[in-house]
């Protein structure tokens, strides 16, 4: 999983690393619904970008591209909450991913940091996700 911000380039380096948060994707969607909190996977969108990333690796047609919805994009402000809220239950239950409690707060941050710089350009985001 990785995020996409609004625009062809938003003047700082986007990378982040979602191998852990990917592969605990379904505890972390139980745990953002028991903090009331939307899951991360509620801040997917595709784009045509994304989509032919995806084409290039094998996954679906040509012609579904052609079907797609306009991306939605969404306020970082609200991905901030859901992250900060599971980075905190994190800090208070550090084995609650087991071995991968460490590696999914570490992405969290990455994201963290990403999410900050995107309100502070006023720009908005989405998640992608890339089956590599």
């Amino acid at each position: 999983m990785y995020i996409v911000v609004e625009g062809e380039d938003p003047g700082f380096d986007i990378f982040v690393n979602g191998h852990a948060l990917a592969r605990n994707e379904d505890s972390l969607e139980r745990l953002a619904e028991r903090l009331s909190v939307p899951a991360l996977l509620e801040f997917f969108s595709a784009d045509l970008n994304s989509m032919a990333l995806l084409l290039d690796q094998g996954a679906g047609n040509l012609e579904w591209t052609e079907t797609l919805p306009q991306p939605q994009w969404f306020k970082p402000e609200d991905g901030l909450r859901t992250i900060r809220a599971i980075s905190d239950f994190l800090v208070m239950s550090p084995v609650a991913l087991g071995s991968d409690t460490e590696a999914v707060s570490r992405e969290l941050r990455e994201y963290e940091t990403v999410l900050r710089k995107t309100s502070l350009h006023g720009l908005r985001w989405h998640l992608a996700v890339s089956w590599r």
